[in-house]
């Protein structure tokens, strides 16, 4: 890793800010839509970019921000790699948000977060929190294939039911599906009956399968050479150098994904989840109305 002064923490405007403590990531995930090319890095990949000024620049942000909201991240990088267990970076960056009672949607992978648990319960009974989790594939075995240097499926889920007993409500991204790969029903229907189970509120899964492109492709068909030898020659088959990568099986398995969701009361449009989870808490709206007043 190296590190850097960035020049700005925020990123969006409105009620959708979001936030890139750290640029690249250690997970190692074969499909990651980060490694494009379209974004520019301009180091590996592997070599994490470390903002090392993100709390000063975020106490900074938020104490010139008139009107609260949530803040996201986790979107492009994960902030929980292996590097936050010792730099305590995202940590820092959560006691800031809590201090100038702002909300955040925070999104990882990895157990991690866990040690964060106190911060996050604290901004939840504040102004609101909410937990994103990752779910790929259910099968141990292919996780450590597809995901190497993460904790397993059955982990985070562990993650999930430990922050609802907490009272956070908690996102699943259920992405990417990868045709031929962990585009099964028996892995779909596996994973929502454990989100069911962890009392997730909702599940964003645009479609059954992945996006690809300059960057991303190379690596992803480089694994599968590896890991899946003739399947590289499959995908340019059917897909050839298409953005996106839908499974042959997409509208059986967006049914079954409707229909499990809609039965157990989560949520599963994409807009709903994120007005869900960008919606800051209407209290802090009143109270800000009546300091206003009161001046």
């Amino acid at each position: 890793m190296h590190f850097v002064d960035a020049k700005g923490i925020l990123t969006g405007s409105g009620g959708h800010i979001g936030m890139n403590i750290y640029r690249g990531c250690s997970h190692g995930c074969i499909y990651c839509d980060s490694r494009s090319k379209c974004y520019q890095f301009t180091h590996p990949f592997e070599d994490i970019e470390v903002k090392q000024n993100a709390p000063k620049l975020l106490e900074a942000a938020l104490k010139s921000k008139r009107k609260k909201c949530m803040i996201g991240t986790g979107s492009m990088s994960d902030p929980y790699m292996h590097c936050e267990e010792e730099l305590k970076l995202t940590r820092s960056c959560l006691e800031i948000i809590l201090q100038y009672g702002f909300g955040v949607a925070i999104q990882t992978k990895s157990d991690l977060i866990l040690r964060d648990a106190d911060i996050l319960k604290a901004i939840n009974e504040e102004s609101k929190c909410v937990v994103q989790m990752t779910l790929t594939t259910y099968d141990d075995e292919l996780c450590r294939v597809i995901e190497p240097n993460v904790c397993n499926t059955k982990r985070r889920i562990e993650v999930l039911k430990e922050f609802k007993e907490r009272g956070i409500p908690t996102i699943v991204w259920l992405t990417p599906i990868l045709p031929f790969i962990n585009d099964t029903r028996e892995n779909i229907e596996a994973i929502l009956n454990e989100c069911t189970k962890a009392g997730v509120k909702g599940i964003i899964c645009y479609d059954m399968g992945l996006t690809l492109r300059e960057g991303d492709r190379e690596y992803y068909y480089a694994a599968l050479d590896k890991h899946f030898p003739g399947l590289t020659q499959e995908y340019i088959k059917r897909y050839g150098n298409a953005y996106e990568v839908p499974s042959p099986d997409s509208k059986e398995l967006m049914s079954l994904f409707h229909s499990i969701c809609r039965d157990n009361g989560i949520m599963y449009r994409p807009d709903d989840c994120f007005n869900y989870m960008f919606e800051f808490p209407e209290k802090y709206k009143q109270m800000s109305l009546f300091d206003i007043s009161a001046d």
